[in-house]
C-alpha cells in the first residue's frame, strides 16, 4: 500500500535537530527527502559524540544517524557560483523546501522564499531559528541547550538550594520538529485546496513556551513564580525518586491523594510510623517530608525497580523505573512490543537501531527504509534520478567543485 506521503519531495537544508528531526518523520510516513550538506562546513552532528566505537568519522555520529534515517545525501556548494543552476532544478524538483540556518544565511545567498517562488510559485518554504525570522534577537545565534535557559526551563530544574541546573539536552529542539513538521502538513493540506505555496516561520523559543504553560498561568493569574523543586512536587507528597535493590537503581513514586497514601501505607505492610499524626494528611506530610522519604526509601531499598513499579501500579499508584539505556533497548516489553526501533545495518557503522516515529497511521504505518546516508552519498543518484542531469553536465559540476 502506498503511504501516506509518497510523492511529497522535500529539499532538506536543516541540521542539528529540529529540522532534520521533522523531515525524518516525514520521510518515514513515504515522502522523498533530500538531505543536501557541504563538506565546506559539515554540520553539527557530523563531528559530534558518540561516535561509533569509539572511531572519529564523519559518518559514524549516532546523533546524526538518530534524525536522518530514510533520506538521501547530497553535496552542494551553495557559495560556488555554478551551484544556482543545480539549486534551481531542486527547487523546481521538490514540494517543499526545509532549512533551520541562522536568519538570513539562506537570503544572503540569494535564495529567499521570493526567490524561490520566482522559480516556483507553489513552493513551501519552512524555516525554524532560535527566534523566528523576525524581531530584536532574531539573528543570535546559538543551539537549544542556550534556548532553553530563555525559554524558562533552567529555572525549573534543580534544587530550591542550590543554582539552577537546566538539561543537558536541547530541550526544545525536539518538541519544536513536531510543531515544524505540523506546520508543513498544514501548508500542504492549504495548497491541496487552493493552489497556492507558504512561507512557515518557526520560533523555537516560542515552541519552548508553550511547554511551560502551567508556571506563565500561574503567574498570570496568582502572581506566584515557580521555582526548581528538585524531586518535589507542590501538589503531592511523597514525590520523589527512591532507591531500590541493585546498582543505581531507583522507582520513582507520586502520591497526589488520599487514597493514593492509604493504598501505600498497605502495600509496605501499614508500618507503625504511617499511622503517625505527622503523615495523616497532606499538608503533614508536606512539612515532615525529608523524614517521610527516608522512611519510605528504607522500605523501597529491599525490592528492584521494577517489583515496586508493579506492585504500586496494580494500587492505582503511579510509580515508574528510572530507566537506562539498556532497560529500553533491551529489556523494555512495551518497547518491544510496539516496534519502537528497527535494526538496520550501516555500510560504516554496521548494526543501528533507528526510532520510529511515536505514532502509527493504521493503515500507512511509518516505515524506516534506509540507514542515515553517508556524507554525499546520493549526490549523483539525485542528480541523475531526480532533476534530470546528464551525465556530462553533472562531471563538469563535479570537476568545478560544485558538489562540495
Amino acid at each position: 500500500m502506498a503511504k501516506a506521503l509518497e510523492g511529497l519531495k522535500i529539499a532538506d537544508f536543516t541540521w542539528v535537530i529540529t529540522g532534520p528531526l521533522s523531515t525524518k518523520w516525514l520521510a518515514n510516513l513515504g515522502a522523498t527527502v533530500v538531505r543536501v550538506e557541504s563538506n565546506k562546513r559539515l554540520g553539527l552532528f557530523r563531528t559530534y559524540v558518540p561516535m561509533a566505537g569509539g572511531v572519529v568519522g564523519v559518518n559514524r555520529c549516532g546523533t546524526f544517524a538518530e534524525f536522518n534515517d530514510s533520506k538521501y545525501g547530497m553535496l552542494l556548494n551553495l557559495e560556488h557560483p555554478q551551484s544556482r543552476d543545480v539549486m534551481q532544478r531542486l527547487i523546481s524538483w521538490a514540494d517543499v523546501v526545509v532549512e533551520n540556518f541562522r536568519p538570513g544565511v539562506l537570503d544572503k545567498l540569494g535564495w529567499s522564499y521570493e526567490e524561490l517562488r520566482k522559480i516556483k510559485p507553489e513552493i513551501i518554504m519552512a524555516r525554524a531559528s532560535m527566534y523566528g525570522q523576525t524581531g530584536s534577537l532574531a539573528t543570535v545565534t546559538g543551539f537549544g541547550t542556550i534556548l532553553q535557559a530563555h525559554a524558562g526551563f533552567t529555572n525549573l530544574v534543580g534544587w530550591p538550594d542550590r543554582p539552577p541546573t537546566g538539561y543537558s539536552i536541547a530541550y526544545t529542539d525536539t518538541p519544536s520538529a513536531s510543531y515544524l513538521a505540523i506546520g508543513i502538513l498544514a501548508a500542504l493540506d492549504y495548497r491541496r485546496r487552493t493552489g497556492q505555496g507558504t512561507y512557515i516561520d518557526l520560533s523555537q523559543f516560542e515552541a519552548g513556551l508553550s511547554l511551560i504553560a502551567p508556571c506563565l498561568m500561574d503567574y498570570t493569574v496568582n502572581g506566584r513564580i515557580t521555582r526548581a523543586l528538585g524531586n518535589r512536587h507542590s501538589y503531592a507528597s511523597p514525590h520523589g525518586a527512591f532507591p531500590c535493590k541493585g546498582d543505581d537503581r531507583w522507582c520513582v513514586i507520586t502520591v497526589f491523594s488520599d487514597a493514593q497514601w492509604q493504598a501505600l501505607c498497605q502495600v509496605m505492610g501499614e508500618p507503625v510510623w504511617s499511622k503517625e499524626l505527622r503523615f495523616s494528611t497532606f499538608l503533614e506530610r508536606k512539612r515532615s517530608e525529608d523524614e517521610l522519604e527516608k522512611l519510605i526509601a528504607a522500605w523501597t531499598v529491599n525490592y528492584t525497580p521494577e517489583e515496586i513499579m508493579k506492585v504500586l501500579q496494580d494500587k492505582e499508584i503511579p510509580a515508574g523505573i528510572v530507566r537506562e539505556a539498556y532497560d529500553l533497548l533491551d529489556e523494555d516489553d512495551q518497547v518491544e512490543y510496539r516496534k519502537s526501533f528497527k535494526p538496520l545495518n550501516h555500510v560504516e557503522i554496521g548494526p543501528f537501531r533507528y526510532q520510529l516515529p511515536p505514532f502509527i497511521l493504521s493503515e500507512t504505518p511509518p516505515e524506516i527504509e534506509k540507514p542515515f546516508p553517508c556524507l554525499g552519498e546520493h549526490t549523483e543518484f539525485v542528480c541523475r534520478e531526480f532533476l534530470g542531469m546528464p551525465d556530462e553536465e553533472f562531471v563538469e559540476f563535479l570537476a568545478q567543485g560544485v558538489f562540495e
